[in-house]
């Protein structure tokens, strides 16, 4: 198990998704991120069904950092109320890990 996570978010638009990538990424609170897009979600939202296009923003970071690039991104995210969601990074290649964890150290 590695103490990296990787995590989600999305947005309705990929200028919005690069924004907020690469506001986390300057200020050290991902190493990285991919955004994809479009892709389709189905989803719950405000007691009805809806479905939406919209551009999934992927970022690592360490557990460490997390609870600060959480608040970031929902203080930086266009909706009222984004999800923003955390897997753990169970394994990875060896360079990979440590790059995360180096890049998201506070300088």
């Amino acid at each position: 198990m590695t103490d990296c996570v990787q995590v989600s978010t999305a947005t309705a638009t990929r200028g919005e998704a690069v924004t907020l990538a690469g506001g986390a990424v300057q200020q050290r609170l991902a190493a990285g991120a991919q955004i994809v897009g479009p892709v389709v979600s189905v989803y719950w939202h405000l007691g009805e069904q809806g479905t939406g296009e919209e551009w999934q923003l992927l970022l690592k970071t360490t557990k460490n950092r997390y609870p600060e690039l959480e608040a970031y991104l929902l203080t930086n995210h266009p909706w009222d109320n984004p999800e923003v969601c955390a897997v753990p990074i169970v394994s990875g290649a060896e360079r990979c890990i440590e790059w995360v964890q180096k890049s998201v150290e506070p300088s």
